[in-house]
């Protein structure tokens, strides 16, 4: 069995102070996240062109959604004992090169199939890369502000998205959609030098490591920790994934997996079909990457105050009626024929709500989880969630294929943003898994 024990080291981890070091690190963790949010959207963004140079109806697409999908799940589910197991930094620099070639390669692509399976290889860097960076950034935050840090990072991915949505509306007339995934590709392969030389790995993996470097010992002193503490630290010595459904993390773990799979389900429905669907009645391929690119800028407002509330309200409630009001944004979306300035403020408010939201998500699990099983926690988290990102797409594809009225194919996410709400309230029940400050894994 497994009992805790205060920990010294432990202790000044989740007391830490914030300065240079969290923010360099939180700063880092952002980038990788922007790089994931914009390939994440990248594809989405391409398919109104592709549609008129290939000659092919937006169904077919459906394929290459599908695939993107699968990949994220599979980098997410394999992220969790790579992390935990062997660290978080070679999980990012193998994550960030692994989407960035992949999208460099998406952009000569001659066929559907082709683009699919590199969008294949590109989702299983950004499931990688989302689960890494969050984890890392909770390893560097105390634990009073953990879910504020982790959304702060997260505050990346809507930002890639809206950013590059602006550039892609601005460059794609001119240069084509190749140059969406040439964008996609460089900055990440850019990236990955700076991570090699200036992203610590998680002081935990340090502390317990025989021999390190006078610059990793030099960071551990500066945390107040001794190095070679061995099972002083709060790291897995035994199967994280295993972690999940014991000691009393067993009913949060399915709660969690089912709020995952709703809210990425809805957050993916709009990520790949809203450039289409609006594309669809009536817009260009630029209007319609610009008016869908202001979710992402939504979701970036949520995270200005949606992680304060979790460390301080709680998840239950502050997310539960985030979810709530979202279904209400969707259904006008879905129903209403909105005037174009009205469709872009509901389409902002869509994105606080369903991206805020699951950002918020994100920061609560990195806050409930404890670091032994956080990137397993969160990658699981995300890798079961992929479940209904890869039900997004099928689904998108098969009401459009059914004749309704483009915009109706997102009614059906206003029931999943509503069980999402259900079950973040059901949080309350989890029972109390919070371990004291600093803790030792002891095994008998």
């Amino acid at each position: 069995m497994t009992v805790a024990a205060a920990s010294p080291t432990e202790a000044a981890l989740e007391n830490q102070r914030l300065g240079g070091l969290q923010l360099r690190v939180a700063a880092l963790c952002m980038l990788v996240q922007i790089c994931d949010g914009y390939d994440l959207n990248s594809v989405a963004w391409a398919v109104p062109s592709l549609i008129r140079q290939w000659h092919l109806p937006a169904s077919m697409f459906t394929i290459a959604f599908l695939w993107s999908s699968v990949g994220i799940m599979v980098g997410a589910l394999a992220a969790g004992p790579i992390g935990d197991r062997l660290g978080r930094r070679p999980l990012l620099l193998a994550s960030l090169t692994i989407f960035g070639l992949a999208s460099l390669l998406s952009a000569v692509a001659g066929s559907v199939a082709m683009l699919s399976m590199l969008r294949f290889f590109t989702g299983v860097g950004i499931g990688g890369g989302f689960s890494g960076a969050a984890a890392l950034a909770g390893d560097y935050a105390p634990h009073r502000l953990r879910a504020t840090m982790i959304m702060a990072t997260f505050t990346g991915a809507p930002l890639g998205g809206f950013l590059g949505g602006q550039i892609v509306a601005l460059l794609l007339a001119q240069f084509g959609w190749p140059m969406i995934f040439v964008l996609g590709g460089v900055f990440p392969l850019i990236l990955v030098p700076v991570l090699a030389l200036w992203l610590p790995e998680s002081p935990r993996f340090l502390a317990v490591r025989q021999n390190v470097s006078p610059r990793n010992a030099a960071l551990l002193r500066r945390l107040d920790i001794a190095p070679a503490q061995g099972h002083a630290v709060d790291v897995a010595w035994g199967n994280p994934i295993l972690m999940l459904f014991g000691q009393g993390f067993a009913l949060q773990t399915l709660l969690l997996w089912i709020i995952y799979f709703c809210s990425l389900l809805n957050l993916f429905l709009f990520a790949y079909w809203m450039p289409t669907v609006l594309n669809l009645i009536g817009m260009s391929p630029a209007q319609a990457v610009f008016v869908s690119s202001l979710k992402d800028f939504g979701g970036i407002v949520a995270a200005l105050y949606l992680g304060l509330a979790v460390d301080r309200i709680g998840p239950e409630r502050t997310l539960a009626l985030h979810y709530a009001a979202g279904a209400v944004f969707i259904a006008m979306i879905a129903l209403f024929a909105l005037p174009y300035a009205m469709l872009c403020a509901i389409t902002l408010l869509a994105g606080v709500t369903i991206i805020g939201s699951q950002t918020g998500a994100n920061g609560a699990c990195g806050k409930l989880y404890p670091a032994r099983m956080r990137t397993s926690g969160l990658g699981w988290a995300f890798g079961i969630g992929r479940l209904g990102a890869i039900a997004a797409p099928v689904l998108g594809g098969y009401l459009l294929t059914l004749g309704l009225p483009p915009t109706r194919i997102f009614l059906s996410a206003c029931v999943f943003a509503l069980i999402a709400a259900a079950a973040t309230a059901l949080l309350a029940f989890r029972g109390s898994s919070v371990e004291p400050v600093g803790v030792e894994e002891v095994a008998h």
